[in-house]
Parts: structure tokens; C-alpha cells; sequence
């Protein structure tokens, strides 16, 4: 009998150890999660150079001011890396009040209109945003093209706007921030403009040599801000770019 009592004993203590164990647990847990203390009210967004912090608290379905432990990162994740405009990203919190979000964007690289708005497209021509506003974005327009009945997440068909991001795709990305449109001039002539405060007409005629004339509209791009003499456009039809110098 007093081996059993004993035992009985021990039972107890470990049912009592156990229970106590149980209840400081769940008053930690509850000061984490309930306290005023850890509720978010910073962003610390990292990566993002065309989407803003509105857009990843719209997409995330992330709220200011909710608790920061009760904020469920592996879902605001998922959320997140369903958007097209995001090609990975990864979440997590920082004490006290602080949710880190590092993203690496799919880059846009044209923006064509339609009959509702804006599009913008990737290299593969995947739509990947829309907006009825037009934004300001260092990104060029590409006009003359017809682009009707389509979404985020279709692809544009048109075999010139194709052509223009096969070719978009080759420049370097300080190149193609200093281009405000391609225009179509006609099936097989396409003409691009610099984002300068005098713009200068590039002919690029057909897309053909892609990555001669993607060289050449680079090279061109980067001497024009030291050219002492104002340029009315370059043409690299011919063998040899000719420049025609403004009157």
C-alpha cells in the first residue's frame, strides 16, 4: 500500500508540474500575442522598386495595427507570391513591431494601353499589372499596337509588341529607364524616344540585328547627356548610325 500512496504521490506532482507548466506557457503566449506592445506599425520592405508598401499591405492582407504574433507570415507569404508582379519573396517578423518583407520583383518592361487602361508586360508578354491611371514609371510605352480584352495573367498575342520586348529585353536597365515610348510606325518600321527633356527620335526601322541595335541604342543613350551638340535622331538602319544634328 505505501508503494502505491507513493506512487499516487508522484503521479500528482507530475499531473501538477504538468498542469503548471501548461498555464505559465499560456500566460507567455497570451502576453505575446495580446499585449499593445507587439502590434505592427512598420514595413521594412526590401526589393521592391515598382511596387509600393499600399500595394504589399493590399495584396499581403496585412493591417496596421493588428497583433504581430497573431499575423500568420506563411499565409501573407502565399498571398504575396501569387501576385505576377512578384517573382519570390520571403516574410518574417522582427521584434517589436516590425514585419520584414523581402521581394524580388518580375521585372516590367513596356506598358501598353487598352481599351480600360494600362498594362504591363513582362519579357514573356504576361500581363502583370493593370491600372486605368497611367503611372509614372520610368518604363516605356509602346504605342501603335491594339491591345483589347485581356487581364492580368494573359499574354499579349501581337507579334510586333513580341518583337519590341524580344528586343526591350536586351537593353540594360538604365537603358530602358531612359526611354519614354516605341512607337509603330508601321508593320515593319518601329521608332523609339528618349526620356530626355529634349527628346530624341531613335529609328530602329526593322527589328532585325537585335543585339547590334541594342548595343548601339545603349552606347547612344549613355554618350547623349555629354554631346555638346543637340540631336534631332539617330538612324541605325545603315551599316554606320547617322545622326542628324538639330537645326
Amino acid at each position: 500500500m505505501a508503494v502505491i500512496r507513493r506512487r499516487r504521490r508522484r503521479s500528482l506532482r507530475r499531473f501538477f508540474r504538468g498542469l503548471i507548466f501548461i498555464v505559465v506557457s499560456a500566460a507567455v503566449l497570451g502576453f505575446f500575442v495580446y499585449v499593445p506592445f507587439f502590434t505592427l506599425s512598420e514595413i521594412k520592405l526590401d526589393g521592391a522598386k515598382y511596387l509600393t508598401e499600399e500595394d504589399i499591405l493590399r495584396v499581403g492582407g496585412i493591417y496596421m495595427g493588428e497583433q504581430l504574433f497573431r499575423l500568420e507570415t506563411d499565409v501573407v507569404q502565399s498571398r504575396l507570391s501569387k501576385d505576377l508582379r512578384i517573382e519570390e519573396v520571403s516574410v518574417r517578423r522582427k521584434l517589436p513591431h516590425t514585419l520584414e518583407i523581402k521581394i524580388k520583383e518580375r521585372r516590367p518592361l513596356a506598358t501598353v494601353s487598352c481599351d480600360y487602361g494600362y498594362l504591363d508586360l513582362d519579357r514573356n508578354g504576361v500581363i502583370i499589372d493593370s491600372y486605368k491611371t497611367l503611372k509614372t514609371m520610368q518604363i516605356p510605352m509602346i504605342t501603335g499596337a491594339a491591345v483589347r480584352d485581356l487581364y492580368i495573367g494573359d499574354a499579349v498575342e501581337d507579334e510586333h509588341v513580341k518583337k519590341i520586348l524580344d528586343f526591350l529585353q536586351r537593353l540594360d536597365e538604365e537603358t530602358l529607364n531612359l526611354l519614354s515610348e516605341i512607337a509603330i510606325v508601321e508593320s515593319d518600321y518601329i521608332v523609339m524616344y528618349s526620356a530626355t527633356e529634349r527628346p530624341v527620335q531613335i529609328r530602329i526601322g526593322k527589328l532585325e540585328r537585335l543585339d547590334e541595335k541594342a548595343r548601339l541604342t545603349e552606347d547612344f543613350l549613355r554618350d547623349l547627356e555629354m554631346n555638346p551638340h543637340a540631336v534631332e535622331y539617330v538612324d541605325f538602319n545603315y551599316t554606320a548610325p547617322f545622326i542628324k544634328l538639330a537645326e
